[in-house]
């Protein structure tokens, strides 16, 4: 019976609190009350600490979008089953088809040496995910869910604490302006024993509950100004905590260079084995003169011939040059494809064989290409001479 006494009494007790409170709360929203205000340090710790919380959850809504399924395994207390990503599917597939054509095939080979590549690139991609998750991501969500949490329930409390405090100085104000009304009826000197004592026994009571709204005032003040203490404390760690996610934040950018060069590392390895197609090869249409140069013949001079990965031997500079001084003509392998940029140019396909010969006056760099009824200039490094 103690026991459930006990229990209702403090039931009874956090309910009166409660309702003061809500009370309190109210009157102020309507203004009918006096609110005490935070210092301004304490204001600007507390919009410090939300603003941090805000545009951390921000950050790592975007940064977690590609790992999703892992946050939701990792919550169940489970291992997320290993899948393949975009770029090793694409590589995959590059792969699968790059052996059905044949690897014989320069088209084959080039899909398979594609496919190889984009998987090193899914691979690097993982270990982004992964370095990420555990430098950058895993800090940032201990303070929203470990320090921010701890934050914001001391300033709920705080809160609560002022709520108190509040209420309290609004007892003690009605109990002294009653106790003030009560002394001015005293003073009128009214007749008849029975009316002075009953006034004097009021003006004792309110006075007794006049010290005890100031005693009531004075521990709430007490409790307000330890429970703002340990806030601001708390608060002034959120300067440590910027400097921690700065150091997570170069990790994270560190993480990004490895995978950013390993990447530009897998595509430069690529561009050399497939023989590194010409930048001017790409925007031909704009040109009206000079030769696109592939990069893989820009280091063939001075050399009898340059071999590529899928096995064609390229005829060196010094060939062409003795076919541009005979005046025969020749068979030749289109390496690449080519769009003409003008009427006085052929357009050609990569592996087709056309016949070429010199023309007076012409450019060191071109020959005069002939498929069918079809004749204009060609580029001589777009070519391969055949005996």
């Amino acid at each position: 019976m103690n026991i459930m006494d006990f229990n209702m009494k403090k039931l009874a007790a956090d309910a009166g609190t409660f309702l003061s409170r809500a009370v309190q709360f109210t009157e102020e929203k309507l203004g009918q009350a006096e609110k005490t205000e935070l210092d301004a340090h304490l204001e600007n710790l507390l919009s410090k600490a939300e603003c941090t919380k805000i545009w951390t959850e921000k950050i790592m809504k975007q940064t977690e979008d590609a790992r999703i399924e892992e946050f939701v395994y990792e919550k169940l207390d489970r291992k997320a089953p290993s899948r393949i990503n975009n770029p090793e599917l694409l590589g995959q597939y590059m792969i699968d088809a790059g052996t059905e054509f044949g690897p014989g095939t320069a088209y084959g080979n080039a899909l398979i040496k594609c496919g190889e590549t984009q998987k090193r690139i899914g691979t690097a991609d993982r270990e982004l995910i992964q370095t990420s998750a555990l430098n950058f991501l895993t800090p940032l969500r201990n303070f929203i869910e470990g320090d921010y949490k701890t934050i914001a329930k001391e300033r709920k409390l705080l809160q609560n604490k002022r709520l108190d405090l509040d209420a309290a100085k609004t007892r003690l104000k009605k109990a002294k302006a009653a106790e003030t009304r009560s002394s001015q009826l005293n003073s009128a000197r009214l007749e008849g024993d029975n009316i002075m004592v009953n006034f004097s026994y009021m003006l004792n009571f309110l006075h007794v509950k006049w010290l005890k709204s100031e005693q009531e005032l004075r521990i709430t003040q007490s409790e307000f100004d330890r429970q703002a203490e340990i806030t601001r404390l708390l608060l002034e760690g959120i300067s440590s905590t910027h400097a921690h996610h700065l150091r997570c934040l170069n990790d994270f950018v560190e993480a990004q260079m490895t995978y950013y060069a390993q990447c530009y590392q897998y595509m430069l390895d690529l561009q050399k084995q497939l023989g590194s197609f010409p930048s001017s090869y790409l925007s031909n249409n704009n040109q009206t003169s000079g030769t696109p140069v592939p990069s893989s013949l820009a280091n063939a001079v001075g050399s009898p011939a340059v071999a590529s990965t899928s096995g064609i031997v390229i005829t060196s500079p010094s060939n062409l040059s003795d076919l541009k001084e005979s005046s025969g003509s020749r068979k030749a392998r289109v390496l690449y494809d080519y769009d003409a940029a003008n009427s006085t140019e052929l357009s050609l396909l990569a592996d087709e064989v056309i016949t070429v010969f010199s023309v007076v006056g012409m450019d060191s760099d071109w020959l005069m290409g002939e498929r069918g009824n079809q004749k204009g200039k060609v580029p001589i490094t777009y070519l391969e001479l055949l005996n």
